[in-house]
């Protein structure tokens, strides 16, 4: 009778542990549905928000995150400029999930540097902070047009203190305020001033120089693809060539196109390309496991 009853206890035993161990793996294969956040604040000002795409059967092992950055000159624009992208991202990356930004444009009274890119810090960490309850692997890539594409060089050059970035795309982006195209309009010292925040900066600080992408790149600055317009008036093709010369002496893997016409407004196969070369830095950067 005795043994009848240690039998039946180890029987019990076995049934409760494969019903758990079938329970378990239940859970961990269980698929999650894709899901769109939008307006996601990571700041108490009406313009922290973001908007957050989750693809199906994400998780934090292998869900990397693609981050677009909307231009506007610093003081315009909004994330709704960069959606043409979100399409093709999900039929190119389906295994990505995307974030696209907005961040505070400067005014009178809310200067641009460093606030904007301190935003896209606050996004990162916020999203690192989240990794697990959103199903994420914490590292970036960035994709920014024109002012974007400033924040977003200078995000990764100068900020990006833990690597989580792992590839930038430029789009027409200023690099250069040293520039004679920028120095030398007489505006242009009266737009700088207006632009930063003078108390986060030590006394005396050059601020063409230090907000100049194409001068603060290391060796620890990430693969970057640069694209600029030949006849672009608002950026000049110098500040490609520059910001491609110091990518050069640093030994970074980067890629320099040029394009026929001015701030990006290039015929649609070059648009085409630019979108299929920025998938392939995705693939080659950023790939999923």
């Amino acid at each position: 009778m005795k043994k009848i009853f240690v039998l039946i206890f180890l029987f019990g035993i076995q049934v409760n542990f494969i019903s758990c161990s079938k329970d378990n793996d239940n859970n961990t294969t269980e698929s999650l549905e894709e899901k769109t956040m939008l307006n996601v604040s990571y700041g108490n000002d009406p313009l922290q928000k973001y908007d957050l795409y989750l693809p199906a059967d994400r998780s934090s092992n292998k869900t990397k995150v693609i981050v677009l950055v909307h231009g506007g000159g610093w003081t315009g624009g909004d994330k709704a400029d960069m959606d043409f992208f979100i399409p093709y991202i999900k039929l190119r990356h389906p295994d990505h999930a995307i974030v696209n930004v907005n961040y505070v444009l400067a005014d009178m009274d809310t200067p641009a540097f460093p606030n904007q890119f301190l935003d896209v810090d606050a996004i990162i960490n916020k999203l690192t902070a989240e990794k697990d309850e959103l199903q994420i692997l914490p590292e970036f890539a960035m994709i920014g047009a024109s002012a974007g594409a400033h924040i977003s060089l200078m995000y990764d050059y100068v900020y990006d203190n833990d690597d989580q970035v792992k590839v930038v795309g430029d789009i027409v982006g200023p690099t250069d305020f040293t520039d004679p195209f920028y120095s030398e309009n007489p505006n242009f010292p009266a737009l700088m001033a207006a632009l930063v925040d003078e108390s986060a900066y030590p006394p005396g600080t050059n601020y063409a120089e230090v907000l100049s992408p194409a001068l603060r790149v290391t060796n620890d600055s990430s693969p970057t693809l640069l694209f600029y317009g030949n006849t672009d008036p608002l950026v000049p093709l110098t500040n490609g060539t520059t910001l491609n010369a110091a990518l050069n002496n640093s030994q970074i893997d980067h890629s320099f196109t040029v394009y026929e016409g001015g701030h990006g407004d290039w015929a649609p196969n070059d648009i085409e390309n630019m979108k299929e070369q920025l998938s392939t830095a995705v693939d080659t950067y950023l790939g999923v496991d």
